[in-house]
């Protein structure tokens, strides 16, 4: 079966700046992942280009297998020791200002991975004082324990995705619920209070309605997140889940409108938008 052609609005054009091939090369020294490369982000070209990559530790292989996600999903490696230290590494040389750190779901591992993002985002701010430091976090399986070792390490803004409506969650990611992750925002925000801002994002064009999107943002809001991300879901390749519909980007902005509506002190909304997309327009 043959994917549907793209649109006009999403199709973009490839950057010839030397940024990119830096930010490869860069990526290559160290040795790090980066969700871009391995979710197959179609923005990874104008990010990179623009020397910004999220970095993806604790492994390229996933416990879980989402219909919607290009990671593998494997039995994970080890996890390396010295990763902490060399994304903190790749950060400073790549003089960010704003650092997304996300990670597989590491479910053989009793913390989830937790104790990673810790030492990670400890590693980060030691090298880069100042840094903005957002994370994007898989369920820790709702593991309090696990929740607090990332809170402890105080990042800026703690983000766990939705992903999509409550209908459709069981065939989009049918080792997570719906319930689940809005209960781990209500969890983080809870505990981590003023000093932390929580973030999900929701991809259109899985076959959900208006109505059901729009409930999805009450409930978010209902967990007392503050941030919002609305994206297109794309196919990463034929195994994956189709694409039901091309959502228009006059869509996306009157969604966008809601969502502001509804109290959301930052939204991003349209159909290049992915969690990490231009992450850093938001000024903590």
């Amino acid at each position: 079966m043959k994917r549907p052609r793209l649109p006009e609005w999403l199709r973009i054009t490839l950057p010839t700046s030397d940024s990119f091939a830096r930010t490869r090369s860069l990526l290559d020294e160290l040795k790090l992942h980066t969700v871009c490369e391995s979710a197959k982000c179609p923005n990874h070209w104008d990010c990179w280009s623009k020397g910004t990559a999220t970095f993806m530790i604790a492994g390229d292989r996933c416990t879980r297998a989402c219909g919607f996600c290009a990671v593998s999903t494997a039995k994970p490696m080890a996890l390396e020791a010295d990763e902490p230290a060399r994304v903190a590494e790749a950060t400073a040389r790549m003089k960010l200002k704003h650092v997304v750190i996300t990670a597989v779901a590491r479910d053989d591992l009793k913390d989830g991975g937790a104790e990673h993002f810790r030492q990670t985002i400890e590693h980060v701010r030691a090298r880069n004082p100042g840094i903005i430091i957002e994370v994007l976090v898989p369920d820790f399986n709702d593991s309090d324990a696990s929740i607090d070792v990332v809170l402890g390490a105080q990042p800026h803004i703690f983000n766990h995705n939705l992903e999509t409506v409550r209908r459709l969650t069981p065939g989009v990611r049918h080792r997570a619920t719906y319930d689940r992750s809005l209960t781990v925002l209500k969890k983080a925000k809870a505990k981590g209070g003023n000093s932390i801002y929580t973030k999900s994002g929701i991809m259109l064009g899985l076959g959900e309605n208006e109505e059901e999107v729009v409930v999805a943002m009450e409930d978010l809001r209902a967990s007392n997140c503050d941030i919002l991300t609305l994206g297109q879901y794309l196919q990463p390749t034929l195994k994956h889940l189709p694409v039901k519909e091309f959502v228009s980007p006059e869509r996306f902005d009157a969604l966008g409108r809601v969502a502001k509506e509804l109290g959301f002190v930052h939204v991003a909304s349209g159909p290049m938008v992915r969690s990490s997309y231009h992450a850093d327009e938001f000024k903590v």
